[in-house]
């Protein structure tokens, strides 16, 4: 703003206070005004029409004596039709600003529990912009908008709450742990006895077809043979077995079978032998 020839200049998004011989007279908007000087009339004060920002860290305690640390932005701006009362009012808008919010910030938090501040700061911010405005409003400022940009708890405080959680977590995870290791372990289990029962039921599938080829061996043998009967069939399909068996025991080269005496004659033998024990259970069931 400058003055010369009488006139005054009001830079934009500012308004200027005219006064005649230092009693109010009028709010001049920006541009270029009259100001005859001779007469008595000059500019006794300029102020901004612009947002302004204000922040206020408060201490005060919660609910449950925990000393929190709360930061708020407070963001504000004169009123061009209450201008007379921003210049005449008040002399220091941010020290009245910040005393009032001091006040309300240290008579909302104590009724909350710590938890709880964090969880409703937006009420905590809209409590202080609702009361600001208020106050503020009689001495020609608008309260734009108040926010709660940040909540500090005492250092030690907030270490403890940093191991509780930890701790909770830990716990949790211990118990997902143990959980994914019971189905882990169902799971194994309920394999193991699905793959014994199917390895049983191909054992016994097995066996049923052995049985089913000696008994088709032993008819179609004793149709082709005319004077077999079905005991020749058998020692037969015995012996057979028995070289089937030796085979496959040469065969193999990790073989850890022990191989008693036998030789050729034996053959008999050992069909006798598996005759007498058979005969033997025959007895034992009688």
């Amino acid at each position: 703003m400058g003055q010369a020839l009488g006139c005054v200049q009001v830079k934009q998004s500012n308004v200027a206070v005219k006064v005649h011989f230092g009693k109010f007279d009028d709010v001049l908007e920006p541009g270029c005004h009259c100001m005859p000087w001779c007469f008595g009339y000059k500019v006794s004060g300029e102020i901004s029409l612009r947002v302004r920002q204000l922040e206020v860290q408060c201490e005060t305690k919660t609910k449950d004596n925990v000393f929190v640390k709360i930061v708020a932005s407070i963001q504000y701006r004169a009123l061009p039709h209450k201008m007379r009362k921003a210049i005449y009012k008040l002399s220091n808008a941010k020290s009245q600003i910040r005393a009032y919010a001091f006040d309300i910030i240290r008579a909302s938090v104590p009724k909350f529990e710590l938890d709880a501040v964090f969880e409703q700061k937006s009420d905590l911010a809209k409590a202080v912009d609702e009361e600001l405005a208020k106050a503020m409003s009689s001495y020609g400022f608008e309260i734009v908008q108040t926010l709660i940009v940040d909540i500090v708890p005492d250092v030690h405080v907030k270490r403890a709450i940093n191991e509780i959680n930890a701790a909770t977590r830990q716990r949790l995870v211990a118990k997902e742990k143990a959980e994914a290791e019971k189905i882990l372990q169902i799971k194994r289990a309920e394999g193991e006895a699905e793959a014994k029962y199917l390895v049983g039921l191909g054992i016994a599938r097995q066996r049923q077809a052995i049985v089913d080829g000696l008994r088709d061996s032993v008819l179609v043998f004793s149709e082709n043979v005319p004077g077999t009967t079905a005991k020749d069939v058998m020692d037969m399909v015995l012996v057979t077995q028995y070289f089937d068996t030796m085979k496959e025991i040469g065969a193999s080269s990790k073989s850890s079978s022990v191989i008693i005496p036998h030789g050729p004659g034996a053959v008999k033998d050992i069909v006798l032998q598996i005759r007498e024990g058979l005969l033997q259970a025959d007895y034992a069931k009688e």
